[in-house]
């Protein structure tokens, strides 16, 4: 798919992965909007750099835990744009708690974490599904996490809510087909964003090590994957791992 003049929507656009995606889409020509939950000023970086690379931009708050605040963004950003040709789940919420605190995980933590990561994804793409498939030609990617496909991560909540937005990635897959297509990218450690900023440089060095090509996954290199899910038009259903290349996400 030809990725001039059309419009996609970021979730999670003021964050360091979503800006690079916003900005690779735009450089492909793409008109993008973005969401933010607090950063305003963040968000409206994001949005300076979508106009500079001559596409149109704009930011818009959502809370994606709430059904309200998703359709209240589906009318906004159709209103605006005319159209939806991308949605990009890539907004998520997490907290570090040790796999065998289990105590530390309570049922607040865990709802909210699958809440967020998890029903919002669905809720989202339930609610843009129509205008998706109003050209035949829609795409969604979500942005899982290699903790989804190995035990690992921040929490046991993230890691499920990842997992599970993996299946829900082959789900929406079958039931949007063939107008939309449904791929993901599961990112390892993501160096240079602020999530890397506060894990312990001891730990960054171990997964650096374990990992093929001694090194971490990059947000560049998950943008760019996004923008070639939403080029190809024959590939659905898929995940994509970007992560150095830990043998724990070589499936």
């Amino acid at each position: 798919m030809d990725l001039k003049g059309k419009v996609a929507f970021v979730t999670g656009g003021s964050g360091d992965i979503g800006r690079a995606i916003s900005q690779a889409l735009a450089a492909a020509g793409t008109d993008v909007a973005v969401s933010y939950a607090g950063e305003a000023g963040r968000a409206a970086t994001v949005v300076e750099m979508v106009r500079r690379a001559g596409r149109q931009g704009h930011a818009l708050q959502l809370d994606q835990r709430d059904p309200k605040s998703i359709d209240l963004c589906v009318g906004e950003i159709v209103d605006r744009f005319g159209r939806i040709d991308i949605l990009v789940n890539n907004g998520a919420w997490n907290i570090g708690i040790p796999f065998g605190d289990l105590e530390s995980l309570t049922q607040d933590i865990w709802d909210r974490i699958l809440e967020t990561n998890l029903r919002g994804p669905f809720l989202l793409s339930r609610a843009f599904a129509s205008a998706l498939r109003q050209h035949k030609s829609g795409r969604i990617v979500n942005i899982a996490s290699l903790a989804g496909l190995a035990p690992g991560g921040s929490s046991i909540a993230y890691a499920s809510s990842k997992a599970a937005l993996i299946h829900l990635t082959h789900c929406l897959a079958v039931a949007l087909a063939p107008d939309v297509t449904v791929n993901c990218v599961a990112p390892g450690l993501v160096e240079g964003t602020r999530m890397a900023e506060r894990v312990p440089q001891t730990m960054k060095e171990q997964i650096r090590t374990q990992s093929v090509l001694q090194r971490t996954g990059s947000a560049e290199d998950i943008a760019q994957m996004v923008v070639a899910y939403c080029r190809a038009d024959s590939i659905t259903g898929q995940t994509t791992i970007v992560d150095g290349g830990n043998p724990l996400g070589m499936r």
